[in-house]
Parts: C-alpha cells; sequence; structure tokens
C-alpha cells in the first residue's frame, strides 16, 4: 500500500471518530450542569458573533481561491474551523450553565403557556423549523468539512474542490443560521 494509502486510512478513521464523537459528547454535555457555576448568559451573543465572523470569513475565503490566492484562502479555512471549535466550546459551556431557554417564554419562567404560544403564533414554526435544519446540518457538515480538509492538506485539490463544493454551502448555513436562531431567541434569554 501506499503511503498516501496509509495516511488516507489515519485520517479517515480520525474523521469517522470525530463526526461521530463531536455530536455524542455535545448531546452528552447538554445534560450535565456544572455545579457551583453561575449562569454563563454572557456567552450566546459571543458564540453568535463567532457564527457571523465564520460566515464571513467562509465567503472571504471562497472569494481568495477564485482570485487564485492560495496562501489566503489556506489561512482563513484554518480561520474557519478554528472558529468553529472556539464556538461549540461556548455553546457547551453555556448550556452546561443554563437551562434551555422556550422559544416565546416572554415572562421567561421556564413554561411556555398557551397564551404565549398564541402570541408567537407561526413564527414558532418558522424559528423551530430553522433551529432544527440548523442542528442537523451541524452534525452533518462535521465529516465534510474534515474531508476537505484532509484532501487539502494531502495535495489532493481535484478531489477538494469537488467535496468543497458540497461543504461550503451547508457550513455557510449552519454558520448564518445560527446568528439566526440567536436572534430569534435571544428576546427569551431571562
Amino acid at each position: 500500500m501506499s503511503e498516501a494509502g496509509i495516511g488516507d486510512k489515519k485520517y479517515n478513521r480520525w474523521i469517522i471518530i470525530l463526526s461521530i464523537a463531536v455530536p455524542v459528547a455535545v448531546a452528552f454535555l447538554f445534560s450535565v450542569r456544572i455545579p457551583g457555576v453561575e449562569r454563563m448568559g454572557f456567552l450566546p451573543p459571543i458564540y453568535a458573533s463567532i457564527n457571523a465572523l465564520t460566515a464571513f470569513v467562509l465567503i472571504i475565503a471562497v472569494i481568495m481561491v477564485s482570485r487564485g490566492n492560495v496562501k489566503a484562502h489556506e489561512r482563513l479555512m484554518k480561520t474557519a474551523i478554528v472558529l468553529s471549535v472556539l464556538f461549540l466550546l461556548m455553546y457547551v459551556l453555556y448550556h452546561a450553565t443554563s437551562d434551555s431557554t422556550k422559544f416565546g417564554d416572554m415572562n421567561m419562567d421556564g413554561v411556555l403557556s398557551a397564551s404565549e404560544k398564541a402570541e408567537t403564533g407561526y413564527i414558532a414554526y418558522l424559528y423551530y423549523f430553522i433551529l432544527i435544519s440548523h442542528i442537523l446540518l451541524s452534525i452533518g457538515v462535521i465529516p465534510f468539512v474534515l474531508i476537505t480538509y484532509v484532501r487539502a492538506i494531502t495535495g489532493r485539490f481535484k478531489l477538494h474542490r469537488k467535496i468543497a463544493k458540497i461543504t461550503f454551502p451547508i457550513w455557510l448555513y449552519v454558520a448564518v443560521t445560527g446568528v439566526i436562531v440567536y436572534l430569534m431567541i435571544s428576546p427569551y434569554y431571562p
């Protein structure tokens, strides 16, 4: 077997492990509360801003590579990955110190009354559609980002470009909808 083939197996193993471990860990950590630590309510606007910055970096990275500036593209993509990891860490930390906020809970008592449901109306359906698609695609984009990155660092640029055409819009959607979800839920934060 060639060295590239051995390296692919090593990377593939890590891609599979991370693609499963990250969502499982996040789901598990959602149920964990850090004792003695106050609610970190300052984090959601920070991680929403990180999502916005990630979207911006992704767009600029695509512009850079389309102009032939591969080095800038590479630096920007590494930045987008770091930003996504920072987002994930802050997101988990926030949820490990806070109960989930209910969309439409205007009196912030943690209970969604019939009148609160009626007040939000059809906007709640839009919110939940965006939220659910954001969550599912944020899970699904993990292997795409990792495969795209591995193909770049291993010099398989034809395959890299092919999967990047799929990865980019999904990752961009996840970053942008992360901001939208924050803006929609933020009036209901305690």
